[in-house]
């Protein structure tokens, strides 16, 4: 299994808007990129003020997620929750 971690580091000026990004921008994602699963992470004590997780099944089916039509759409939506720049890591889940 496939893990794409989208990271918001916290930082002097940065904005969030969690409520937005929970109920419009990340249900967005999903019909975009048709994770197994996904969490949210609202930071609380650390270096990012949110993350979110999308499992897949395999690292083409999320290279396949990249590929779908919505992406442009997704990525302009950003700005509408946050000014951060977000930080992506990709992972394979071994337990």
């Amino acid at each position: 299994m496939i893990k794409l971690t989208v990271s918001y580091p916290n930082g002097e000026g940065t904005t969030f808007d969690h409520d937005y990004y929970a109920a419009s921008h990340v249900p967005l994602c999903n019909s975009a990129f048709n994770p197994v699963k996904t969490e949210v992470d609202k930071g609380i004590d650390g270096p990012n003020a949110a993350a979110v997780n999308f499992y897949f099944e395999s690292m083409e089916a999320m290279q396949g997620a990249f590929g779908n039509p919505k992406m442009g759409e997704v990525m302009a939506d950003v700005a509408n929750y946050t000014n951060i720049a977000p930080v992506m890591q990709v992972s394979e889940v071994v337990s």
